[in-house]
């Protein structure tokens, strides 16, 4: 069952999110007593998120488009941090919604969110596990053994770095929509929360910080689109 539910997600799993920032608005039991406190404790989670990801596309790409909106593998990855755990884009995805929640300060929010997500995460590694699993056999099996599905080995951080080179210009060109996804999202359901509780005026200066930072992350992206589609940036 999980399988069918895997394979049905990874073809429209990048409609995931959608849905789940449409609950970071539904209201609930405050998680923190100020908005803004909550907004740096959510934020601080997302970026421990985006970091993941950067890293992991950093050191080593895996392409995760499938083929034909299936799940599809032209070899095994096991390099970069994929020695630390087998999903870790995944799990850098479930800070991210993990991050929002809490940025939403709302108890009800981050307990539809976030289990959203990570079930859509566990049924879509149950689909790619059962591919993997018959495309490589004993050499998946083995890789299975030796690294979390989850949870990293920290002890392997080493071996995870070793001999790998950091290419920042691929993690641009493949992450750049990321940041300025989450990032907006976030910034918009602070000042939300905060024209809800009516304290944009108590807070002025947070509410024109809000909006710098999203003018400041529109701009990146927006560079960042004109170089990789001018082919003035490309992955190294």
């Amino acid at each position: 069952m999980m399988v069918a539910i895997g394979n049905f997600l990874f073809r429209y799993r990048n409609m995931l999110f959608p849905p789940a920032y449409a609950l970071l608005l539904l209201p609930g039991p405050g998680l923190f007593d100020s908005p803004l406190l909550a907004a740096a404790v959510g934020a601080l989670v997302a970026v421990a998120g985006q970091l993941v990801r950067a890293v992991t596309i950093g050191l080593r790409y895996i392409k995760r488009g499938g083929r034909g909106r299936r799940v599809y593998a032209d070899d095994l990855v096991t390099e970069g941090v994929y020695c630390l755990c087998r999903n870790p884009m995944y799990v850098g995805n479930m800070l991210l919604v993990a991050g929002l929640g809490i940025a939403s300060n709302s108890l009800v929010a981050l307990l539809c969110a976030l289990p959203l997500v990570v079930f859509a995460y566990a049924a879509i590694v149950a689909a790619e596990e059962q591919y993997l699993r018959t495309r490589f056999g004993a050499s998946f099996d083995e890789y299975c053994r030796d690294v979390p599905r989850w949870l990293p080995d920290i002890a392997a951080v080493r071996k995870a770095i070793a001999g790998h080179t950091f290419h920042w210009r691929r993690v641009i060109v493949k992450e750049y929509g990321t940041p300025f996804g989450w990032v907006n999202v976030l910034c918009v359901v602070v000042l939300y929360n905060l024209w809800k509780h009516d304290l944009l005026r108590l807070h002025g200066t947070a509410e024109q910080g809000l909006v710098a930072v999203m003018s400041l992350v529109t701009m990146l992206w927006l560079t960042a689109w004109f170089l990789k589609k001018t082919r003035r940036l490309v992955a190294d």
